[in-house]
């Protein structure tokens, strides 16, 4: 199959961009989008041209680095567990225009072409996503008896890969299902009560440094590859709130 790619190219962050146009012929409909653009930036480099750069690392859908905007949507799909590395060529068709952009968010200043600058994701982690524990042998994994459905609770939040399409895709440019993903991960297990309050302060005040507020677009749960409920946005907002009374 051949595609007409329109794809945005700047050479840094203090460059101004522009969309560019390379055609990707003889693709097979097999192929991930990633091996699409592999496919495309041979040709470049065969040419003396300079390759189209992105960030890949699993191409597994577990890594999370992936991310880019393909048709205005985050990953190129609405959800459905897929990444980018797992979007495959046969969702397109024989002929189709695709345009091919960076996560667009103020938290995200472009780096190179596709490749965004991620850090406040990961400054959020460093606020509070973590326990502090007595290092040592590793505890019998029943010896702190967990319900069924908090344990699947938890590992729902825990599924976040940390790629950043629900802030790409929010009109506001929010947060918040991010970080009520990290949040409600460890506050939802026994390990995590100790810090519970203190964690989701730190947390929430990074994100609302960075990123806008929430208004319930519901468009991150709607792109999420792995589907997290905005549902999580919720318990994080209760836990702030409590958080703030026992504060005062």
């Amino acid at each position: 199959m051949d595609l007409t790619l329109h794809v945005w190219r700047q050479k840094s962050r203090n460059d101004d961009g522009k969309i560019v146009t390379y055609k990707a012929e003889g693709i097979s409909p097999d192929a991930s989008f990633l091996e699409m653009l592999d496919v495309v930036n041979e040709q470049l480099i065969e040419k003396g041209e300079e390759a189209i750069h992105f960030e890949h690392d699993c191409r597994e859908g577990i890594c999370g680095s992936c991310g880019m905007m393909i048709n205005g949507v985050a990953h190129g799909s609405r959800g459905g567990g897929l990444a980018t590395c797992q979007l495959h060529m046969r969702h397109f068709n024989d002929g189709d225009e695709v345009i091919v952009e960076p996560w667009r968010a103020r938290a995200f200043p472009v780096i190179k072409d596709l490749i965004v600058d991620r850090s406040p994701l990961d400054e959020i982690i460093q606020a509070g996503g973590f326990i502090s524990v007595n290092t040592g042998s590793a505890p019998e994994a029943n010896m702190i008896p967990i319900p069924k459905p908090v344990q699947e609770r938890s590992m729902d939040a825990a599924a976040c890969i940390q790629c950043g399409a629900c802030v790409a895709q929010c009109p506001n440019g929010a947060g918040q299902l991010f970080t009520a993903a990290k949040v409600s991960h460890l506050g939802l297990l026994p390990q995590g009560q100790p810090e519970r309050y203190e964690r989701v302060l730190k947390m929430v005040e990074v994100m609302e440094s960075y990123f806008g507020s929430c208004t319930m677009f519901r468009e991150c749960e709607a792109v999420c590859p792995k589907e997290i409920s905005v549902d999580f946005i919720a318990k994080m907002n209760r836990d702030y709130l409590a958080a703030k009374f026992k504060a005062s």
